[in-house]
């Protein structure tokens, strides 16, 4: 069931949160919280979903919430920790910053903030899907955890092998290539593919089959926008070994190294 009040209440969430963090940005000038900020916003979201809609809550709900929580912690957790650590503005913050000048400070608000805000917004629709606990579980709602699982492994686990990675000196310049990087190039970014397709599996057990737009584009950000094309458009002018990596190693989804 869709419920626009409870959607509306969801999207007034997400844009508080992303407008207060343009706020911090200001302050800091430094416009990278809006990277920790994204995956807290689909908490605030699903809190607000499961509460304010007129849906019956139950086991779903519970799972749909417990999930998010650990996913967006986590992930916002991460970000967090690794602006800290880098004490600096991300680069494509820093460029943006560059070519937009003095006019940044509320161009940014538009084009960073209020945008991921919106793509948010469309992205969370699985979230106000599964927050209805009236359909008993089935098997759409297992398949819905199994992928959740599977993606938690390759983005918490492909976090955790890269910062280990680059904690040495003597990596600075090289390429990871073992681990879960051995079979893909972006585990981080597959393993957030599967966690939306599992909420989508959950949403979709609920009968909430209209929130397909939200995973179909996560997928497109992860593939074509924000995730690979961005990363790799100049990575490998930054890491020598990166053009025989990318030759032998699926860019996506995983698989055995090519000889």
């Amino acid at each position: 069931m869709f419920d626009l009040d409870a959607y509306l209440l969801g999207g007034a969430c997400i844009f508080a949160a992303l407008s207060l963090a343009w706020v911090i940005s200001l302050w800091r000038r430094d416009a990278s919280v809006a990277d920790p900020t994204w995956p807290l916003t689909f908490l605030f979201a699903a809190v607000a979903y499961a509460f304010a809609s007129t849906a019956p809550q139950g086991p779903r709900t519970m799972l749909m919430l417990a999930l998010v929580t650990l996913w967006s912690l986590r992930l916002g957790g991460y970000l967090l920790w690794r602006n800290v650590k880098e004490n600096e503005e991300d680069r494509r913050y820093r460029a943006m910053r560059a070519k937009a000048g003095p006019a940044f400070w509320w161009r940014s608000l538009i084009t960073v903030f209020w945008l991921q805000a919106a793509l948010a917004w469309v992205v969370s629709l699985p979230l106000l899907a599964g927050a209805d606990g009236g359909p008993p579980l089935g098997w759409l709602d297992w398949l819905g955890v199994t992928l959740w699982v599977v993606g938690m492994i390759f983005e918490a686990g492909g976090d955790w092998q890269l910062a280990r990675f680059k904690a040495a000196p003597a990596n600075q310049s090289k390429v990871l290539d073992s681990g879960l990087w051995r079979y893909t190039r972006h585990p981080n970014y597959f393993g957030d593919f599967c966690v939306w397709w599992g909420f989508f599996a959950l949403a979709a057990a609920a009968g909430g089959w209209w929130s397909l737009p939200a995973p179909l584009l996560m997928s497109v950000l992860l593939l074509k926008v924000s995730g690979v094309t961005l990363l790799e458009s100049d990575i490998a002018d930054r890491r020598s070994e990166y053009a025989a990596y990318k030759q032998r190693t699926n860019a996506f989804f995983p698989g055995l190294p090519k000889s």
